[in-house]
């Protein structure tokens, strides 16, 4: 695997090393020694998935705040996605800053989201799959986020929602 930081301070695009033969494709996803060794020590505790069957789908932008922050891996086993992690960590210096990604079943791309950073997404294919692995587990009745278009962040979307739940359309602005 190949880790490369992203303008935010802790979120890391990891980049899958894919052996390919006449049998097709292998590629390792995930190793706690190899995301260690990056200085990412992450050990999932639970594994989710999202199925989304309509372009532009938005999820996000989420986040559990302390103690039931949430470290995560976000790949993309069908489909595409626009990934998109925004710092909500005030001591932080990048903070109310943006990176975003395009995540897809072909690039195999993950971005890992350590706590304190929001993640949301924009399906940019129909029926696209995103899976998570996140530590510690979720803890329902805990949840927070930040409106996706919230203008303190100013995060440029592809594209406008067609489809998102009221929760995530009716989070204030932040601050």
């Amino acid at each position: 695997m190949r880790f490369t930081p992203t303008e935010i301070a802790g979120v890391v695009r990891v980049e899958a090393e894919t052996r390919r033969d006449e049998r097709g494709a292998f590629a390792r996803l995930h190793c706690p020694k190899e995301f260690a060794a990056a200085g990412l020590p992450f050990e999932p505790a639970q594994t989710s998935v999202s199925r989304n069957p309509h372009l532009h789908t938005l999820r996000g932008m989420h986040y559990q705040p302390a103690p039931y922050a949430e470290t995560k891996l976000v790949r993309v086993t069908r489909g595409r996605i626009f990934d998109v992690a925004v710092d909500l960590r005030p001591a932080s210096p990048t903070y109310r800053r943006w990176t975003a990604a395009e995540l897809s079943a072909e690039n195999l791309l993950a971005l890992f989201i350590p706590e304190g950073v929001a993640h949301g997404f924009l399906t940019l294919e129909p029926d696209t799959d995103v899976v998570y692995q996140i530590a510690p587990a979720f803890q329902p009745g805990h949840e927070a986020g930040v409106r996706w278009d919230d203008p303190a962040f100013g995060v440029q979307w592809p594209a406008t929602p067609a489809v998102m739940s009221p929760r995530d359309a009716a989070y204030p602005d932040h601050g």
